[in-house]
């Protein structure tokens, strides 16, 4: 896939205006530079043809430290041009990579489920990367070496018209040969960097998975896989390196036809006399001075060979459309409290080839009523918490909010009014503030009494307190650990912070142990005070506080009613729970 030009226009465009001050500065450096390298050659001539023809030693010295001034300026250009030009890319690469976080974290579940973190994490970074030389020299780079080339010809045909039009020829050819052969690689650099995602997505799945491949004793076989996908991944790699070269095999052989070119001018035109020795070496250095912004034109093209894959995947990933999109927002159609909650005839499947994961779903609930919903594991009791959240839009039928369907709702209106506790708590490296507040900068030392009350109220504060430095304890991966318990507990307080009108509790009590389900079962009945709940659960004691029970098997309602009416009819699929227990029934 070719990149056209109004691709590469659009991402100079979006990422180097905020920077255009910058770009416009290292242009200036640049120009300069390229100023000092057309005067040297002309001291160089000046200082030669002096020597032979007896100027005075004085004037020669002033010619030699002239020529030292500009080449100790012009490296120094050079390498103040480097550093803003890094200077630039980082910035414009770092702007990039938080677009495509932003724009990842808009995107549904079903791409998630279809992408793994590895291979995102390879085109935010690895793909980004290969910009990095695009956005900060290619374009000011480039210009800046067709202005060196044309500074160039436009002196020697000054000098002699026959010198100056044979080293452009020799220029024209070297640049159409460079674009003839500039994407040939492309293709080749596109597909290994496909397979680079999809190694990381292979290496983070493998990873994130060790305690179960050294527990079922599965090394070997990753190994194995590692070791397929590394000889599969290498000869890809040198055939792109060899794709590339092939700009660097064109301009070897165009520079040896440039020197040959320069040689038999000089010659020519010295042997007629129309020249001295001195314009004869400055014709030469002007040639080899040609060499170096062709060569650069030639390495820039090779670094686009590589940063043209990269655009590709970008603009793919940036191309895909979120299938869960935002509404247009209910103003103030929903009241404050707790909400209704409606299923009207509720079907779902993840996709076309899949069985229905819901079919038919029907329920309602009631401001401030609490749902208990039980079914076997896999019946699609979690597939109703990822839809009244929009993770997933239905296939058919209505879920409404307030009798505001969620598809009227921003993502962030609905977020901010049902809140979800599952059961993997994510435990982010930061502090225990960080964890509870996700981070919030607004949040200040001034708000720590309602951290501390939370806390209390949930029996974490002795726990918190014990800690080396109370609120500010750094946990996580890199910091003090959590059990399970404690994790599942910190996942409560977060949602009692955020305050939300209806809750989902997603067997959030499934992974406690007896002492911390206590605690659990405590908190959740000032959890639960006023707010409209569903409780997915496998435990009596978490279902036994719910007004109403929905008991759903395959993806179908099985059974729907009230909890006090159910339990006391015999005949109930609830009330044969109730006698044989519900984890051994369900699980």
């Amino acid at each position: 896939m070719k990149v056209p030009l109004r691709g590469y226009l659009e991402l100079l465009r979006r990422y180097l205006r905020p920077m255009k001050w910058r770009v416009a500065f290292l242009a200036l450096v640049l120009s300069a530079g390229i100023a000092l390298q057309l005067l040297n050659p002309h001291l160089l001539r000046l200082f030669i043809d002096g020597a032979i023809s007896g100027t005075p030693q004085e004037r020669l010295v002033r010619i030699a430290g002239l020529f030292i001034l500009a080449a100790l300026g012009h490296q120094f250009l050079a390498a103040y041009g480097r550093y803003l030009g890094e200077d630039i890319g980082l910035r414009a690469t770092n702007e990039l990579r938080g677009d495509l976080v932003h724009w990842c974290l808009r995107l549904d579940m079903a791409f998630w489920r279809a992408t793994r973190p590895g291979e995102l994490i390879e085109r935010a970074d690895g793909d980004v990367e290969l910009l990095a030389n695009f956005f900060s020299q290619f374009v000011v780079g480039l210009l800046a070496n067709l202005a060196l080339l044309t500074g160039v010809l436009v002196v020697l045909l000054r000098e002699d018209l026959r010198a100056g039009l044979a080293m452009t020829a020799f220029a024209a050819l070297a640049l159409v040969a460079l674009f003839m052969v500039r994407n040939l690689a492309v293709p080749y650099w596109e597909a290994v960097r496909g397979f680079s995602a999809r190694f990381y997505g292979f290496l983070g799945e493998h990873l994130a998975g060790t305690e179960d491949v050294h527990g079922l004793g599965a090394g070997r076989y990753v190994f194995r896989r590692l070791h397929l996908m590394l000889r599969e991944w290498f000869p890809m790699t040198r055939r792109a390196e060899l794709a590339g070269y092939s700009l660097w095999f064109t301009s070897v052989a165009v520079f040896a036809v440039g020197n040959a070119v320069a040689f038999a001018i000089g010659a020519y035109l010295f042997w007629r006399g129309a020249v001295t020795i001195g314009t004869v070496y400055m014709i030469f250095n002007y040639t080899q001075l040609l060499r170096r912004p062709i060569e650069q034109i030639r390495t820039q093209m090779q670094n686009l060979q590589r940063a043209s894959a990269g655009i590709v995947r970008i603009r793919r990933l940036l191309d895909t459309k979120p299938a869960v999109t935002d509404g247009p927002g209910a103003g103030d159609e929903l009241p404050p409290g707790a909400l209704s909650l409606r299923f009207a005839d509720v079907g779902f499947s993840y996709d076309a080839e899949s069985e229905a994961a819901l079919t038919g779903l029907d329920f309602a609930l009631a401001p401030g009523e609490i749902l208990g919903l039980l079914g076997r594991t896999g019946g699609g009791k979690t597939t109703i918490a990822r839809l009244l959240l929009r993770f997933y839009d239905p296939t058919s039928g209505q879920i409404r909010l307030g009798d505001v369907p969620l598809e009227r709702l921003t993502l962030a209106e609905l977020r901010s009014k049902v809140g979800l506790v599952s059961q993997e708590v994510e435990i982010l490296n930061g502090t225990v503030r960080d964890n509870l507040t996700f981070f919030d900068q607004e949040h200040t030392a001034a708000d720590d009494g309602r951290l501390w009350a939370v806390l209390e109220e949930l029996g974490l504060a002795n726990w918190c307190h014990g800690l080396p430095r109370g609120l500010d304890t750094e946990i996580g991966s890199g910091g003090h650990g959590l059990s399970a318990g404690e994790a599942q507990l910190l996942g409560l307080a977060r949602l009692f912070l955020r305050d939300p009108a209806v809750i989902v509790l997603d067997e959030a009590s499934s992974r406690l142990d007896p002492g911390t389900e206590h605690l659990l079962e405590m908190a959740l009945d000032r959890l639960l005070a006023g707010r409209t709940a569903v409780i997915i659960a496998h435990r009596l004691e978490t279902v036994m506080r719910a007004d109403s029970i929905l008991i759903i098997d395959r993806g179908r309602v099985a059974e729907y009613g009230r909890r006090p009416e159910l339990a006391a009819d015999p005949e109930s699929l609830f009330a044969t729970l109730l006698r044989v227990g519900l984890e051994d029934h369900l699980v």
